[in-house]
């Protein structure tokens, strides 16, 4: 079936930026469907924003709760709990998607345990029209877009690369090129603008949608899975999905040019090693997924301290390269994804602590 018609930004000829400050990071909670829902412990309030975890006395729980009280409450933006694919966008990227076209820089995070459904949220069933996730949607919200304003010239280049045992790589470089980029990739940063930029990389100029899912499917079956307890295509390695867009006026006489990135990034899964039961390759990859999302966690920990002067950005590739995607000027969101099962309630109290952390960024 063909996707419904979509309202967007009013768009002038001139192009206006939006001008007001810019507002903290949109945290929302979804969770992965399941018959056996541990609703005794993970209680989701009435008003669908708020979530009690009450943990069970024998759970051993010391490293979340520290022998404090067993039981926690959060209030996030959303909590979205057996919610459809197009319910997710629509609450929680599109306003992402839709501000990168006026000039604003985008990001949306999936984070969560393993198998909890955080590549389902980002890429989705690519054969099933009704179950694609945010990237394929958000391709096709940008490239109505340019249907809808011929008054506007829009120009989309697509990058995609991987983060793997700390080592940064180019999903696409398997694409012929005289210039396809080898090795671990090296991260750069302007010095008057602070702008990241990513030496080597490729970013592909795509003239419709059909071309970047093309390059979307590519860079997926570059990506480095394995089977896993929990998902037995577990993706291994922190991806970033970047659409590069320029707008530019055909009506307006002043030559502006508004420039972003929208970042869509799948974070690998953080996972409990003596739990998983993993050992050789897999334990190796597991404890440099999870030293990278602890320094993600630091560094969110140290944006959301009003003054503090540090800011941890080069603890890690994963930390650096999102340096200019988290706050500042950026509209970013973060999905949490949490596996509702009472096998999984301490994962999800981590996840939970994570989410809340990050939505007092600035």
């Amino acid at each position: 079936s063909a996707p419904p018609s979509r309202s967007f930004p009013s768009s002038s000829s001139q192009l206006h930026l939006r001008e007001s400050a810019m507002t903290r990071i949109t945290v929302a909670v979804r969770t992965r469907p399941t018959s056996s829902f541990a609703d005794d412990v993970i209680k989701i309030q009435s008003d669908n924003r708020g979530i009690v975890v009450d943990l069970p006395r024998n759970a051993h729980a010391d490293e979340y709760i520290n022998n404090q009280s067993g039981s926690f409450s959060w209030n996030f933006d959303a909590v979205l709990h057996n919610a459809s694919q197009d319910v997710v966008y629509e609450r929680v990227a599109a306003p992402a998607v839709h501000d990168s076209l006026k000039g604003i820089n985008g990001t949306v995070l999936m984070y969560g345990q393993t198998g909890s459904g955080k590549t389902y949220t980002c890429i989705g069933d690519m054969g099933n029209f009704k179950y694609r996730g945010i990237v394929p949607r958000a391709l096709a919200d940008v490239y109505s877009f340019i249907e809808a304003h011929p008054e506007n010239e829009v120009s989309v280049g697509i990058s995609y690369l991987e983060i793997y045992n700390d080592q940064l790589s180019d999903l696409l470089s398997s694409l012929p090129s005289e210039d396809a980029p080898t090795g671990d990739l090296q991260i750069c940063e302007d010095g008057k603008t602070g702008e990241i930029s990513v030496k080597g990389q490729r970013v592909l100029p795509v003239m419709s949608e059909e071309a970047a899912l093309s390059l979307l499917f590519e860079g997926e079956t570059n990506r480095a899975v394995a089977f896993h307890q929990l998902n037995k295509t577990s993706t291994r390695g922190h991806a970033v999905f970047t659409v590069h867009l320029t707008v530019r006026s055909r009506v307006d006489s002043t030559g502006r040019v508004l420039s972003s990135k929208l970042n869509l990034v799948d974070l690998a899964g953080s996972e409990r090693l003596k739990k998983t039961g993993t050992s050789g390759e897999r334990m190796a990859e597991s404890m440099s997924i999870n030293r990278s999302l602890s320094y993600l966690e630091q560094l969110v920990v140290a944006l959301a301290q009003p003054g503090r002067s540090h800011i941890p950005y080069r603890q890690s590739k994963l930390t650096h390269l999102l340096k200019d995607a988290i706050g500042g000027n950026c509209k970013t969101s973060l999905i949490a994804c949490i596996y509702g099962e009472a096998a999984h309630v301490e994962e999800t109290v981590s996840t939970l602590h994570f989410a809340s952390r990050i939505s007092r960024v600035k």
